[in-house]
C-alpha cells in the first residue's frame, strides 16, 4: 500500500493558478504525513488530468512518478503496460492506466449484457497473465466508490476482489508492487502528451468540466477572485473559496448527451445542469461580496492603525 499526492480540494487549480495548485498539493502532503507518517513520492492529479507541462512542474516539486491515462490517441502503437518518461523531463517516471482492464471492473463488472459477464477472478487473472512477455506492469486505476457503490455488494464485487490476489499469484511471473516500486524500472521510451488528458468521458480531455459556456464562465469567475479572497486574510472565506474549486461543481454543469451524459446525470444532485450553474453562481457572488467587504475592512483597519501609530510617535517626539 502507498499513499499518493493530490490537490487537497480535488481541483483543476493547475490549469488556472499554479500558486494555488502548489499550496493545495502541499496541504495534502502535510495531511498524509500527519495522519499516516508517510511522505508521498508519486503524484496523481485531479481526475487524472495530465500533460507534459504538468509532469515537468511536478518533477520540480520532487516527485519520482506521476500517473496518467493510457489513452490510445497518444500511445498509438505503444502499450500502457510499461514505464515511460514524460516528454522534456529527466528524472520523473510516467505510470499509465490500463483503461480496458480497469474499466472491466469499474464499469462492466455488473453489466449482464457484456459478453464476458459474469467476470470471475479466474478469468480476469488469465487476462492479466497474457501481459507477461508483452509488458512489465499493469496499472489498474479506479474510483474508491467502485466497490460498494458503482458495483453493489450483490453483484459479487467483494467476493471477486477477495479471490483475485490468489488467482493472480498462481502465475510465477506475477507479483504486486506499489507505484514507487514500479517507478524504479527504467523507462522504455519518452511519451509526448502536449494537450491535457484526463480519464473522463469518451474524449478523455477537459470537456467534462469545461465543455460549455456555463462551465467556462463559472471556473473563470472562481479564479478571478483569488486575489480578493487571499487579500481578505479570512481563513473561513479562503476555505469556502477552495471548496468551490472542487471539480465536481463544474462536472454537474455538463450538458453532454448519450453515454457520457448518463454518467454525468448519475452523479448530479441537481435536476439539470442549469440549476447547478445558477446555484454555484449565486454562492460565488455571495462569496465575492464577502471577500471584498473583508478586504475593505482589513484595509481600513490597517489605515486606522497606521494613523494611530504615527500620532503616538509624533506625540512622544513633541514631548
Amino acid at each position: 500500500m502507498e499513499f499518493l499526492s493530490e490537490t487537497y480540494y480535488h481541483t483543476l487549480s493547475y490549469l488556472y493558478s499554479k500558486s494555488e495548485f502548489k499550496q493545495q498539493v502541499e496541504m495534502h502532503r502535510k495531511k498524509i504525513k500527519g495522519l499516516f507518517g508517510q511522505k508521498p513520492k508519486v503524484f496523481r492529479n485531479t481526475e487524472l488530468i495530465y500533460n507534459n507541462e504538468l509532469a515537468g512542474y511536478v518533477e520540480n516539486m520532487g516527485y519520482k512518478a506521476i500517473l496518467a491515462e493510457g489513452w490510445d490517441h497518444y500511445l498509438q502503437w505503444r502499450s500502457p503496460n510499461f514505464v515511460y518518461r514524460p516528454f522534456g523531463c529527466s528524472t520523473i517516471k510516467l505510470l499509465l492506466k490500463n483503461y480496458r482492464l480497469s474499466d472491466d471492473i469499474a464499469f462492466r463488472f455488473s453489466n449482464k449484457g457484456w459478453k464476458e459477464w459474469p467476470l470471475t477472478a479466474e478469468k480476469y487473472a488469465t487476462w492479466l497473465n497474457a501481459v507477461n512477455g508483452n509488458g512489465t506492469n499493469v496499472n489498474l486505476f479506479m474510483d474508491y466508490e467502485t466497490f460498494g457503490e458503482h458495483q453493489w455488494e450483490d453483484t459479487g464485487i467483494f467476493n471477486f476482489m477477495k479471490a483475485l490476489p490468489h488467482e493472480i499469484l498462481k502465475h510465477p511471473d506475477n507479483s504486486f508492487k506499489t507505484p514507487s516500486e514500479i517507478a524504479e524500472k527504467d523507462p522504455v521510451g519518452e511519451l509526448d502528451i502536449p494537450y491535457s488528458l484526463s480519464w473522463a468521458d469518451l474524449e478523455r480531455d477537459l470537456s467534462a468540466w469545461t465543455g460549455n459556456k456555463m462551465q467556462q464562465s463559472a471556473i473563470m469567475k472562481i479564479y478571478e477572485i483569488e486575489r480578493a479572497v487571499m487579500d481578505s486574510g479570512n481563513q473561513a472565506l479562503i476555505d469556502t473559496w477552495r471548496k468551490l474549486q472542487t471539480s465536481d461543481h463544474f462536472y454537474y454543469m455538463s450538458t453532454k448527451y448519450f453515454s457520457d451524459g448518463d454518467v454525468h446525470k448519475y452523479f448530479n444532485p441537481y435536476d439539470n445542469p442549469y440549476d447547478g450553474f445558477i446555484n454555484f453562481m449565486n454562492i460565488l457572488n455571495d462569496l465575492t461580496n464577502r471577500a471584498n467587504e473583508s478586504k475593505s475592512h482589513k484595509l481600513n483597519k490597517c489605515i486606522s492603525c497606521n494613523q494611530c501609530n504615527k500620532g503616538s510617535i509624533l506625540g512622544s517626539i513633541w514631548k
